[in-house]
C-alpha cells in the first residue's frame, strides 16, 4: 500500500494505469498508507493541530486592496485573501464553540496552537537598507489594531481553560535569507508588499519562484546553521517568558527542516515533532527536494513523530461543503488502524478579520465535525499534542 500511495499521489499526479479507478478506493488507500504503520492504541483519541498563530500574513483589508492595485495577485492565494492575526472576535468565536463540546471525560476539544513568536520589525529593517533583519515579539503586533489589543489575554485565558495550548512553530514565518535577498535586489513585488506591512507572497502568487518566502528553514550552509541556532533559542526564550513554561512540541513552517534544526531542538528540550507523513529537506541547488517518510510514534533522531492523518481545511478547498465528510472519513480510517486522529487545520480557517464570511461558515463546519465525532464515537478523548506525545512515550518505554 505504501508503494501504491507514492506512485499514485506523489506530486499530485495519478498514474495512467489507475485512470477510471473509483476515487473512493483511491482515497481509502491514501488514508491507509498513512495509518497502517507506527504506534497503535485502542483509545479513540482526537488531537487538533493548528499552525500559524501569532504571525502576520495579510495585515488588513486595506493592505490587501492596495496590493491588488499595485499588481500583486494576492487574490490567487487563499492565505492572502483570508489569513491574518486572529482578532478578539475570532478567538472568542472559536473558544465559545470549543467549550460547548465535551468528550466522554467532560473535556472540550483542544487546539494545539502552533505559534510564531515574532514578526519582522519593518521600521528597523528599512533603516538598515534591507541589509539586516530585526524582529519584535508577536504580541507587540496586537497593539497595532484596536480589534486585537486584548488578544494575548485571550490566548492565556484559552490556555487556562485547556482549549488553546500554544506550542512552537518558529520565531518568524519568513525565510529571512531569501526575503532580504529579494528586498536588496529591489524586487518590486516584495518592496511594495514590505511597504504595506507584509511579506507572504507565496508561490501561487509569484509563479516564477521555486522557493517559498514562507519556508523559514529552507536554508543550507553556515548561514543556515547560525540562523537556525539563534531562531530556535530566541523563539524558545520568548515562549517561556510569555507563557511561563517551555514548549515540548515543534512543527517547522511549510514542513521543511534539516538536521541542523534537530540538533538545536534537542539542545532546547524538545521531545515531539509534529508534521505530515513526509519530512521535507531543505532544497539543494537545482536538485529535486528530498522527502523522508514519517510514521506516528516512531522515534527519529531522538524525537517522537506525531503525524497528521486527518484534514480540516475548508478555507483551502473549493468545495467547503465536503470538508466535514472528508475529515470524518479520515477519522474513521485512523480509528480502524488503531491510530489517534490528528487533525491538521491552519489558523486561516478561523479568521474573519480580512473577510467576515470566512470564519463564520467554517466555525459551523467545525461544530458539525466535532459534534459528529462525539456522536459516532462516544468514547472519544480530546488531547493536545504534548499529552499525546507523553502517552506514546510512556507506552514505548
Amino acid at each position: 500500500m505504501q508503494k501504491l500511495k507514492i506512485e499514485c499521489f506523489q506530486g499530485n499526479r495519478k498514474s495512467e494505469w489507475l485512470q477510471g479507478v473509483d476515487l473512493n478506493i483511491l482515497d481509502s488507500l491514501r488514508r491507509s498508507a498513512i495509518n497502517y504503520k507506527g504506534w497503535r492504541t485502542s483509545r479513540k483519541i482526537v488531537v487538533i493541530e493548528s499552525d500559524d498563530w501569532g504571525a502576520i500574513r495579510m495585515p488588513s483589508k486595506k493592505a490587501y486592496d492596495e496590493a491588488l492595485k499595485k499588481g500583486i495577485r494576492v487574490d490567487k492565494s487563499p492565505y492572502c485573501r483570508f489569513d491574518s492575526l486572529a482578532s478578539e472576535e475570532d478567538l472568542e468565536r472559536l473558544f465559545e464553540l470549543l467549550i460547548s463540546i465535551k468528550d466522554k471525560n467532560g473535556r472540550s476539544p483542544v487546539i494545539t496552537a502552533n505559534s510564531i513568536m515574532a514578526n519582522p520589525d519593518f521600521d528597523k529593517i528599512r533603516e538598515s537598507g534591507f541589509k539586516e533583519y530585526f524582529y519584535k515579539p508577536f504580541y507587540e503586533s496586537f497593539s497595532d489594531y484596536s480589534e486585537h489589543r486584548n488578544c494575548l489575554k485571550l490566548w492565556k485565558q484559552g490556555l487556562e481553560e485547556g482549549i488553546f495550548v500554544p506550542q512552537l512553530h518558529g520565531r518568524e514565518h519568513v525565510n529571512v535569507e531569501l526575503w532580504l535577498e529579494l528586498l536588496g535586489k529591489k524586487d518590486k513585488r516584495f518592496i511594495d508588499a514590505f511597504n504595506l506591512g507584509f511579506w507572504g507572497i507565496s508561490t501561487d502568487v509569484c509563479c516564477d519562484m521555486n522557493r517559498s518566502i514562507q519556508a523559514t528553514f529552507d536554508i543550507n550552509g553556515s548561514v543556515g546553521k547560525t540562523y537556525t541556532k539563534d531562531a530556535i533559542q530566541n523563539a524558545t526564550e520568548i515562549f517561556k517568558s510569555t507563557f511561563g513554561f517551555a514548549p515540548r512540541s515543534f512543527i517547522a513552517p511549510n514542513f521543511i527542516w534539516g538536521d541542523d534544526i534537530e540538533k538545536q531542538l534537542r539542545e532546547s528540550g524538545f521531545t515531539y515533532i509534529q508534521g505530515m507523513k513526509y519530512r521535507k529537506l531543505p532544497k539543494q541547488g537545482s536538485e529535486e527536494r528530498k522527502l523522508i517518510r514519517r510514521n506516528i510514534g516512531e522515534r527519529d533522531s531522538g524525537f517522537i513523530n506525531l503525524v497528521r492523518n486527518c484534514t480540516f481545511e475548508p478555507s483551502l478547498l473549493k468545495k467547503r461543503s465536503k470538508t466535514v465528510e472528508m475529515c470524518l472519513a479520515d477519522v474513521k480510517n485512523a480509528f480502524f488502524w488503531k491510530k489517534p486522529a490528528i487533525i491538521t487545520t491552519h489558523r486561516i480557517n478561523f479568521i474573519s478579520f480580512i473577510d467576515k464570511k470566512n470564519a463564520t461558515g467554517n466555525i459551523e463546519l467545525l461544530s458539525n465535525l466535532l459534534n459528529q465525532i462525539t456522536e459516532k464515537w462516544p468514547g472519544v478523548e480530546f488531547m493536545n499534542s504534548v499529552e499525546l506525545g507523553k502517552l506514546i512515550e510512556a507506552d514505548s518505554a
